[in-house]
């Protein structure tokens, strides 16, 4: 998934978090194709209506490739538990704390970013107008941690962001957001 994809994921993750159905779903994944097999986070809401424009975006994006298998849900357990969660599930020792492992030669397989809610939403400004997805970007106001976890044999790869801006609500939300995705 392109990092344009990945921005407009996180951005978009609000877009319909609030319009998503608000009920607790149950540990089973959403509906995707078996070789897109994943763990959910217990208690995690699956967004189906961001899932949905997460994958319009990609079909707009690239018009004549496949639309990747991907799911988003949301939380209110905190980033760093949902992140130690995820890193057992994928038999990774641990988070690193930024994507040079300390200078390390290797990327770490699990590692901490940082970023800016209102770089990420505007970067991603002309895409939402494209979806017809109209937002005050000048309430994207803040920053982010995220982590980042790579992908195993038909296991995604993981993006674990809080807060999030919701693009539809134009509104900061404070709950952690999980991107499945290749």
């Amino acid at each position: 998934m392109s990092r344009a994809s990945r921005v407009l994921a996180a951005a978009s993750i609000a877009a319909l978090a609030f319009a998503a159905c608000h009920k607790e779903q149950s540990n089973a994944p959403a509906p995707q194709p078996e070789a897109f097999s994943f763990v959910v986070y217990p208690g995690a809401q699956y967004l189906q209506e961001l899932t949905d424009l997460d994958k319009k975006a990609d079909k707009l994006m690239h018009p004549n490739g496949p639309i990747p298998p991907l799911a988003i849900y949301d939380t209110d357990a905190p980033l760093d538990t949902v992140a130690d969660y995820y890193v057992k599930q994928y038999g990774y020792d641990k988070i690193a704390p930024d994507v040079t492992n300390n200078l390390s030669a290797a990327k770490p397989a699990a590692y901490y970013r940082t970023g800016d809610l209102h770089t990420d939403t505007v970067a991603i400004q002309s895409l939402l107008q494209q979806l017809n997805v109209k937002s005050d970007m000048s309430k994207a106001q803040g920053s982010y941690r995220a982590v980042e976890i790579e992908s195993k044999t038909n296991r995604p790869r993981v993006t674990i962001q809080r807060p999030y801006f919701d693009v539809l609500k134009s509104q900061v939300i404070d709950r952690t957001m999980i991107l499945m995705a290749p």
